[in-house]
């Protein structure tokens, strides 16, 4: 019991701390509508599954020890970031979206987005390697570490819908893009700015 309550405990509070993931979530959400923003959550969660897999079987282990693969990981998901953060920033869709739904981007697209945001952020991995390696005891049950990965993508899921479901919202929306140049620009510079802090991010040694 003492196990899971901290392993739910660092979940919560890792999830709810603002970061790439909470900024591409409000970005899609306000851009493109409600199912869009829950598809980046879902993407989000199954990021988190990625993470946990790789953990369990011992690679997040030698990725948070070997500072070449951390480094790499680390540059790419801020390359990507980066990316995101420009293309929101000189968006120049707010005269074609549309406030009843998400025909400007498609399913995959919206998934695609929030799964990478995650499995590209190395914090992310960091704290699922370091939740399994210094909280997780290593006589737990495989089912049991499993049944802890599905639990940190439950909360990723829950809080992240939930931002999705505020965001999403017609007449909040409505506020939001009839000043979304300086919505895009802000959300923009905010990813940018994620991705730069990123890449000078201390690694593990």
């Amino acid at each position: 019991m003492g196990e899971l309550f901290a392993v739910a405990l660092i979940t919560t509070l890792a999830t709810i701390s603002p970061g790439p993931d909470f900024a591409i979530v409000t970005r899609n959400s306000y851009l493109y509508g409600r199912h869009s923003g829950v598809l980046v959550a879902i993407g989000i969660a199954l990021g988190v599954q990625l993470h946990v897999f790789y953990t369990i079987f011992g690679i997040g282990l030698i990725i948070s020890q070997s500072v070449t693969l951390f480094t790499l990981i680390k540059l790419i998901g801020a390359i990507y970031l980066v990316y995101i953060g420009w293309k929101t920033f000189f968006n120049k869709a707010q005269l074609t979206i549309d406030l009843q739904g998400d025909q400007s981007i498609s399913p995959f697209s919206s998934l695609k987005t929030g799964f990478l945001t995650n499995a590209l952020n190395p914090k992310t991995t960091l704290f699922v390697v370091s939740t399994y390696t210094q909280v997780v005891h290593p006589d737990t049950l495989f089912v049991t570490q499993f049944a802890y990965g599905l639990l940190m993508s439950g909360a990723h899921l829950i809080w992240f819908g939930l931002v999705a479901l505020f965001f999403s919202q017609e007449r909040f929306r409505a506020k939001l893009i009839r000043h979304q140049p300086i919505i895009d620009k802000l959300i923009g510079a905010v990813l940018m700015g994620l991705g730069i802090g990123l890449s000078f991010a201390n690694i593990p040694r």
